[in-house]
């Protein structure tokens, strides 16, 4: 099966032997070589997540196209800053990054933007989290997990980037244990002309409620911002508790 990813096709199922959907007449084979085989997430207007295989690889591997149909500059500046961070960092706990194109519908003025990347399996660690009826993790996992994510972390700073929305529903958890940090669309490079636009108040906003410190919230974030972020993701790990949660319990019981 083939999946068209033509916003406006009525019908996006194919056979595999086809290059055009037979609704629509949008390509199947994205970029002569991509085949989008399954929907995996439904974001509606921002653009879904598939699966795709990879005529070029041997043995064939899964690999997932996730796609930006707003066409509005921020969100597409977003979209292509993260497909930029993916392809140029290398590690096992970072989605490689294979290739960005731009995908051209029929009869769709706005063409679609495609990334395709490493698929991860697993859970993220909010629904693992949740399927385990919120029960806290033990101090042995807490400092394997923090020792991953440090490791995570130093790579992505070493390439002068700040992720920006460290959070439980943003790590994986692989069946092999290992845990991968997603979600780069925020993430900012440091530069001479990211401190400009920080002193003049040119940032744009970025915050994930309960997770994020202060300064990110006024648009001053640094790499220790990661890491005051990836402390209040352990809290909620090691509490089973949600830091705006925690904050209230605390209250109530001064």
């Amino acid at each position: 099966m083939s999946l068209c990813i033509n916003p406006n096709c009525q019908n996006t199922d194919n056979p595999d032997n086809l290059l055009r959907c037979q609704t629509c007449g949008s390509e199947l084979l994205l970029e002569g070589r991509y085949r989008v085989t399954r929907l995996l997430s439904d974001k509606g207007g921002y653009g879904d997540i598939y699966e795709v295989r990879d005529r070029s690889d041997i043995p064939k591997v899964l690999k997932v196209l996730k796609e930006e149909k707003k066409n509005d500059v921020k969100a597409v500046e977003q979209f292509q800053r993260e497909a930029e961070v993916l392809s140029k960092l290398n590690h096992p706990g970072i989605p490689q990054g294979e290739e960005y194109f731009k995908f051209f519908p029929i009869n769709i003025q706005q063409p679609v933007h495609c990334l395709v990347m490493e698929k991860i399996e697993g859970e993220n660690l909010h629904e693992w989290l949740q399927k385990r009826g919120n029960r806290p993790i033990s101090e042995k996992l807490a400092v394997d997990w923090l020792n991953q994510l440090a490791n995570t972390l130093h790579e992505v700073h070493q390439q002068q980037l700040i992720h920006r929305d460290i959070k439980p529903s943003n790590i994986m958890l692989q069946p092999n244990g290992q845990l991968v940090l997603i979600d780069f669309g925020i993430a900012r490079g440091i530069s001479k002309t990211y401190e400009q636009k920080k002193l003049a108040g040119q940032i744009t906003r970025a915050v994930s409620d309960g997770y994020s410190p202060l300064e990110q919230a006024t648009g001053n974030a640094t790499q220790q911002s990661d890491f005051f972020a990836l402390g209040r993701t352990f809290v909620h790990l090691i509490t089973g508790i949600h830091p705006f949660d925690l904050c209230d319990q605390y209250r109530n019981h001064i």
